[in-house]
């Protein structure tokens, strides 16, 4: 932090950039910087946050007690009065100058009188527009033009690749990694996860996972030496600049993790990713805040032929492990396209067979040729078999009544229609609704219909794509190509990524290239059905081992038959 702090008082620097996680210090070196600007270098200065009540908050918690404690700065900001309005608890006035503290949304604010200092904190987390005045961290910047000393501190810890404002004002400066030197190379190295090594252990407590992390490391990029978290700590450490040169444009930036911190062991910081790697709001949050890196849109995911490098023989057309049989199906104008899904403990899933069916939807045959696939038993190795379970089939686009009146008929097999809800708040299921429809006859009928959050059912599939460990949640595909998983089934499966749109909110949207986006709306679909079935894992999974003891050739062939009743394949 000293360096960063030394920066702000270079005349040569102009514009600070600190890219930094959670717990390394960086808040304190900001509350250093603004004591310094008003005892020794003063000047109207706006500190900004993402909102005015998180501005209102800092200015109470960590703003006021800074002043309270430290003299030489108290002797000059006088103490906050409900009468004096000149120092309130978001206007700090001192010989020479004053501060104000801002949030991004308040246009009014940003775009008001001149400012020597701009500081602004967490600006990823700003607003993406300041009302209809356009990008705020611009807006602040024009309000230095009149000063020729002025300076500019932004930090935050980094979100979204592509959207993060502080990364891209950190590849503006100098690029500053804080690197420490390896022990036997002796070379300068930036401490990331990729080069973390950790080994751990899991207990199960009931259905939940506890992870016990046995031991941390580093592995140096250099020259690939391993070397324990304390012998890394108590290396030296110093700033290493990629484009010192930027200099000359008179920004510098830095970037730091906590790996570097002092307060944060890398245990504690292992088990939170361990904990949140199946979730990728929780994932997101500890790749920004503690590993201090951004945040891939496409959810940090291999591209399509890692993931096919990842497909296993099954060696039958059930592997070992799969409980439950849910389909999901997309309506196309002149195709249905569908996938068989397994499922089995802790949502363990295995993709068991994809298809299309060319014909119109309107069809019977079309509806036909996907009852075979619904009324199929697929086998494991052993012989015994499993039927689908539920199926999904997609209501939207041109063939709505249609859909409504084949599922319609299909309701003893458990097929319904879904439409997909577009909205980030939606649930990923809820109950259904009883909808009319007209039959190609022209009579009235009605059909249940589920609305399925398919935002949240995208989050879902992707962050379960980065489990690569078998058990809680990994995915699992075939390598035998007649199940229908080649190379357009990986593009359609990864084809989609969140972005930010021009109001701030996130969105899916399908990336360049990645037209067909049919496979990932199968499996989310698929996911759906097996969501509302809740069948009771344990259960199925006693009931099939049962019935698998009951094809013992010890056993009595009479009783064999008598119990085949009620095996999982009949149930």
């Amino acid at each position: 932090m000293k360096e960063i702090m030394d920066a702000f008082g270079d005349a040569r620097v102009k514009q600070i950039a600190v890219v930094a996680s959670s717990q390394v210090g960086k808040t304190e070196s900001l509350l250093n910087i603004l004591g310094y600007m008003i005892d020794q270098d003063p000047g109207p200065a706006l500190y900004t946050m993402p909102t005015l009540n998180q501005a209102e908050d800092f200015s109470k918690r960590r703003l006021a007690p800074m002043i309270r404690d430290t003299e030489c700065v108290r002797d000059k900001v006088a103490a906050t009065k409900g009468r004096d309005t000149n120092n309130t608890i978001t206007k700090k006035v001192y010989p020479g100058g004053m501060i104000s503290l801002i949030g991004s949304n308040a246009p009014a604010d940003l775009a008001g009188t001149p400012a020597r200092y701009i500081f602004g904190d967490e600006i990823d987390r700003w607003a993406t527009s300041a009302g209809t005045e356009g990008d705020p961290w611009s807006l602040l910047e024009r309000r230095t033009a009149t000063f020729y000393n002025s300076k500019m501190v932004a930090v935050s810890t980094p979100t979204i690749k592509g959207s993060s404002r502080i990364a891209k004002l950190f590849d503006q400066g100098t690029r500053e990694y804080w690197c420490v030197e390896c022990p036997d190379c002796k070379e300068y190295s930036f401490v990331n996860f990729d080069s973390i090594r950790f080994q751990f252990h899991t207990l199960e407590v009931g259905r939940e996972q506890q992870y016990i992390v046995d031991e941390t490391g580093w592995a140096c990029p250099k020259c690939g030496c391993y070397h324990t978290e304390q012998e890394i700590k108590r290396q030296p450490h110093k700033w290493v600049a990629e484009s010192p040169e930027a200099i000359v444009n008179g920004t510098r930036s830095f970037w730091i993790n906590g790996f570097s911190s002092p307060w944060m062991e890398w245990e504690k910081i292992i088990v939170r990713f361990l904990e949140a790697r199946k979730d990728p709001e929780r994932l997101q949050t500890v790749y920004n805040t503690l590993f201090g890196q951004l945040w891939e849109n496409r959810g940090d995911l291999e591209d399509e032929e890692e993931m096919a490098g990842r497909a296993e023989e099954y060696g039958a057309e059930l592997p070992e492990g799969v409980l439950c049989l849910t389909l999901g199906v997309d309506t196309q104008d002149n195709r249905l396209e569908y996938e068989v899904v397994g499922y089995g403990m802790f949502e363990e899933n295995w993709g068991i067979e994809r298809g299309i069916i060319m014909g119109n939807p309107a069809d019977e045959e079309t509806w036909e040729k996907l009852d075979a696939v619904i009324d199929r038993v697929y086998h494991f190795r052993s012989g015994m078999g499993l039927k689908i379970s539920l199926t999904f089939v997609d209501s939207g686009g041109h063939y709505t009544q249609e859909v409504y009146e084949q599922c319609a008929k299909r309701q003893n097999k458990r097929v319904f229609a879904i439409k997909g809800a577009n909205r980030a708040d939606a649930p990923y299921t809820a109950p259904p609704k009883r909808v009319e429809f007209n039959t190609a006859a022209g009579a009235k009928g009605k059909a249940w219909l589920y609305y399925i959050g398919v935002d949240s059912g995208k989050e879902h599939i992707y962050s379960g794509l980065k489990v690569k460990e078998s058990g809680a949640r990994m995915s699992h595909f075939p390598k035998e190509k007649e199940k229908g998983y080649d190379s357009l089934f990986y593009s359609g499966l990864l084809s989609e990524h969140m972005v930010m749109d021009s109001k701030g909110k996130w969105k899916w949207e399908k990336i360049p290239g990645h037209e067909r986006n049919e496979a990932l709306d199968c499996r989310n679909y698929a996911n759906a059905a097996f969501k509302i079935l809740k069948p009771n894992m344990d259960e199925v999974k006693r009931k099939l081992n049962g019935s698998e003891s009951r094809q013992k050739p010890e056993a009595k062939p009479k009783r064999q038959q008598r119990r085949r009743k009620s095996t999982y394949e009949d149930w």
